[in-house]
C-alpha cells in the first residue's frame, strides 16, 4: 500500500523532541524520514537511543552519520538537500549560518525545498539566542499559571506540551508549504518556537485576555468559565462530569433526583451557574458521593451526560475504547524484541498508518540513504574510508 506522503523526501536534522515530533508526523504517513546524525550520536538527552522515549519519537525512520562540520561532510549534505522536499533543524538560530547550512544557502541548490526552523523563541528578537526548554517555556507562555488549584502556585502540565505542540505546528506549517509548492514550484522557509507554540496553545484563555482583559487563574478541576464541569466524589474515587449544557444540566439533575436545581434562581443561565459553582457542586457531590464512580459513568451516560472516569496510564490502554482505537502499535527491534508504541491518533479511511520499523540505530541505512541520493557505490566507499560516513 502507499501511504499518502511516499512521495516526500525529509532530512532531519533534529534532536529531542519538539523536532522528531514534527518529523514523525511525516514518518508515520509514509515520507522518507532520514536521521542526519552526528557520528557517535545516540539519543542520550531522551535518556539514550534504546529508551521508550527515543523509540517513539523515531520510528519509521532512516539514519545516516554524517560530520556536517568538515567541509566533505558539508558537501554530501548539499547534495542531499538538492534532492530533498522538506528539511527540518532545530539548532539555536545561529548555528545553520555556522555551518553553512542555512536557508538561503539552501535555497540556492534546491529552490523547491521547504526549510523548517523550530527554536525555543524564534530565530530573531530579544530572546531569540536563549535556551529554550519545554520547562521553561510552559511557565514564560502562561501554561503554568492556569495550571493547578487555585492558591497553590504554578503548575506545570505532566507531558512535554509547549515541545509536542511545537513540533506539531511544525508539521503542519511543512505540509502547508508543501501544498503551496504544488502550485507555485517554490520551496518556503518555515518557522515555529515553543513559545510561540505555548503561546497559541492557550487558545480561549488567550482570547480572554485579548478580547475582554480578562487575566484567568487557576481553576483547577473545575473548568475556568462553565459550571457543571469539573471532578466530584463518588463513593470509591471521583467522576469527571461535563453538563454546563442546558440540556444536558437538566438530565443530570433528573439522573441525580435534583430537579428542584432547576427552578433554583441561583443556577439560572451559564453566569449565575459559574457565580454559584460551589454551592452548585456541593448539591452535585451530595448524591455523586453516594454511588460508586461505574454507576455514574454509565448511568449518567445513558442521560447523555457527559462523563467519564479518571484514569491512570494503565487504565488508559486497557480502556476497551483505547484499544479499539489502537493507540498501542507493536513494532518489532532488531535488539530490542517487541516494543509497543504510542499509536496515530489520525484515522484515514482506506489507510494504514501503523509502525512499519523501529528508532533506527546511529548511520544504520547510510548506504542506502546515499546511494538513493544519486551516490555512486566508489563514492560511498571513498566517503566511508575518509570517516565523513558514519
Amino acid at each position: 500500500m502507499t501511504l499518502p506522503l511516499a512521495r516526500f523526501r525529509v532530512l532531519d536534522l533534529t534532536r529531542v523532541r519538539a523536532g522528531p515530533t514534527a518529523t514523525r508526523q511525516f514518518a508515520d504517513w509514509g515520507a522518507d524520514v532520514v536521521m542526519v546524525e552526528a557520528p557517535g550520536g545516540n539519543g542520550d538527552m531522551l535518556g539514550g537511543r534504546d529508551r521508550s522515549d527515543f523509540q517513539n519519537l523515531n520510528r519509521n525512520k532512516r539514519s545516516i552519520a554524517l560530520d556536517l562540520k568538515s567541509e566533505a561532510g558539508r558537501a554530501v549534505f548539499l547534495r542531499l538537500a538538492a534532492g530533498a522536499d522538506v528539511l527540518f533543524e532545530n539548532f539555536r538560530p545561529d548555528v545553520k549560518y555556522r555551518l553553512g547550512i542555512d536557508y538561503e544557502t539552501l535555497k540556492a541548490v534546491n529552490p523547491r525545498l521547504v526549510y523548517v526552523s523550530i527554536s525555543g523563541f524564534g530565530q530573531d528578537g530579544p530572546y531569540a539566542d536563549r535556551p529554550g526548554l519545554d520547562q521553561v517555556i510552559q511557565g514564560m507562555g502562561g501554561m503554568m499559571s492556569i495550571t493547578g488549584l487555585p492558591g497553590q502556585g504554578p503548575v506545570r502540565a505532566g507531558v512535554a506540551i509547549a515541545d509536542s505542540t511545537a513540533g506539531l505546528y511544525a508539521a503542519l506549517g511543512a505540509m502547508t508549504a508543501l501544498l503551496e509548492r504544488e502550485a507555485t514550484g517554490q520551496g518556503r522557509w518555515v518557522q515555529t518556537s515553543l513559545l510561540a507554540a505555548q503561546v497559541a496553545l492557550l487558545d480561549f484563555q488567550a482570547a480572554r485576555y485579548l478580547v475582554e482583559g480578562e487575566v484567568a487563574g487557576q481553576a483547577g478541576n473545575d473548568h475556568p468559565t462553565a459550571a457543571p464541569m469539573g471532578l466530584f466524589k463518588t463513593a470509591d474515587g471521583v467522576v469527571n462530569l461535563a453538563a454546563s449544557g442546558e440540556a444536558s444540566f437538566a438530565a443530570l439533575c433528573r439522573v441525580l433526583g435534583l430537579e428542584r436545581l432547576l427552578d433554583d434562581a441561583r443556577f439560572q443561565g451559564r453566569a449565575r451557574k459559574q457565580a454559584n459553582r460551589a454551592a452548585l457542586n456541593a448539591e452535585i457531590e451530595a448524591v455523586t458521593s453516594t454511588r460508586p464512580t461505574a454507576h455514574w459513568v454509565e448511568t449518567l451516560n445513558a442521560a447523555g451526560v457527559p462523563c467519564g472516569p479518571v484514569n491512570a496510564i494503565g487504565q488508559v490502554f486497557a480502556d476497551p475504547q483505547v484499544e479499539h482505537l489502537q493507540m498501542a502499535r507493536p513494532v518489532t527491534h532488531p535488539r530490542l524484541g517487541e516494543l509497543n508504541l504510542v499509536g496515530q491518533p489520525i484515522a484515514m479511511a482506506g489507510v494504514d498508518g501503523a509502525l512499519r520499523s523501529a528508532a533506527p540505530e546511529v548511520g544504520e541505512q547510510a548506504d542506502d540513504v546515499l546511494a538513493d541520493y544519486g551516490f555512486t557505490p566508489a563514492e560511498i566507499t571513498a566517503l566511508r574510508a575518509a570517516g565523513v560516513v558514519g
